[in-house]
């Protein structure tokens, strides 16, 4: 294989391909990137088994073919080239040359032929028909942003370590997460008509998070999503992102969602957010406790840990309910925050001291956020 290729544009794809890549395997092939040139592209391919990505580079292909090397030490490699066109070119059995203008670079390469299938198998049930649906990448990376925090980054609680995706009559697209002690939900506009045809899946985290990098750029620019037995499938322009669906089932969700909306209190964002943050100064990692006090018109924010201090923050609230003192996690009620847009008002709704609290946005009530009150002395 040799080929001619951009700095900048290798660089893009090499980027997108180390969140995949193995760090720590038996394997060492999946420390590696297969790189295949065929006709004006190279293919850039990655895979943990679980994840894989697959993306083209435009290029000047003078041989076809293709070869593996380790994907981090050629992203560095690259990264620290001048910005000019390189050649990448197969160099005798077991090696890979890498040169931009004065600079060479030799590096060790695998059999492409061992390199493992860069898309999960999908199992038993693979010739069921797949479902998919077209979105805003926007869209998408916001429904991704604001569940991915929530879910439990405990590898054990399978069930509870991704997002839940499922298809809504309405044909709106539903995700929600939850660690057990809070739950995020929200919809969007997908313009499902099948909905019926929709399976309930589990996404996996880590697969999330390297969709969000996707996602990052060209927001406005059309995202396919696919579900095929057991794999979902994310393609945008000229990369395609799949992972395997996470077995098991996701907890029933609508128990703990309040039924009621009758009482509660509204903020703004920013100055709430600003006011737990610097009330979290004086807290632990094991106790991240926060007192809500709400009375008439105020509202009264505090802490106290016996070690470090006891600080109190006053904000002017509307409250449509009466005498009420709750308190939660201080680090669950900001990292909900930090996922929603400046200018926002907060309505937080609240049935008693022992019930779960019900936070949203008074602009966007497709996004609903369930949190457990905590026991604060």
């Amino acid at each position: 294989m040799e080929c001619a290729v951009e700095k900048e544009e290798l660089l893009r794809c090499l980027y997108l391909v180390q969140g995949v890549v193995e760090k720590r395997s038996s394997l060492p092939i999946l420390s590696h990137v297969l790189i295949e040139g065929r006709e004006e592209t190279v293919s850039l391919g990655a895979t943990d088994l679980e994840i894989g990505i697959r993306q083209q580079c435009k290029a000047v292909v003078k041989k076809s073919g293709a070869v593996t090397t380790d994907a981090r030490k050629l992203y560095e490699i690259v990264r620290e080239l001048p910005p000019e066109r390189l050649i990448l070119r197969s160099s005798g059995e077991g090696w890979v040359e890498v040169s931009s203008g004065r600079s060479r670079f030799r590096m060790a390469s695998f059999d492409p032929k061992e390199f493992p299938a860069i898309t999960p198998t999908v199992g038993t049930d693979d010739k069921k028909v797949a479902v998919s649906v077209a979105l805003p990448g926007k869209i998408l990376g916001e429904m991704i942003e604001k569940t991915l925090f929530a879910s439990s980054p405990d590898e054990s609680r399978q069930n509870l370590s991704g997002v839940y995706l499922e298809a809504q009559p309405t044909g709106k697209l539903r995700m929600v997460s939850s660690d057990g002690h809070r739950l995020a939900i929200i919809e969007r506009e997908a313009g499902i008509a099948e909905v019926d045809a929709w399976p309930h899946a589990i996404l996996p985290r880590k697969g999330l998070i390297e969709a969000r990098k996707l996602l990052e750029k060209d927001e406005d620019s059309e995202t396919d999503l696919a579900l095929h037995g057991a794999t979902a499938v994310l393609k945008k322009g000229t990369t395609e992102l799949s992972m395997r669906l996470i077995e098991g089932d996701f907890p029933d969700y609508h128990q703990v969602i309040p039924k009621e909306k009758k009482n509660f209190v509204s903020f703004p964002r920013e100055e709430f957010l600003s006011a737990v943050r610097r009330l979290l100064v004086l807290t632990t990692e094991r106790a991240r406790g926060v007192k809500l006090q709400i009375e008439k018109q105020k509202m009264t924010v505090s802490v106290n840990t016996p070690d470090l201090g006891e600080g109190t923050e006053e904000l002017e609230v509307e409250n449509n309910g009466g005498d009420l003192t709750i308190g939660f996690n201080g680090r669950y009620l900001t990292e909900v925050l930090n996922v929603l847009d400046e200018g926002l008002k907060i309505n937080l709704f609240l049935k008693d001291e022992v019930s779960p609290g019900l936070l949203q946005a008074e602009e966007d009530p497709d996004f609903s956020y369930i949190i457990m009150p905590m026991r604060i002395f």
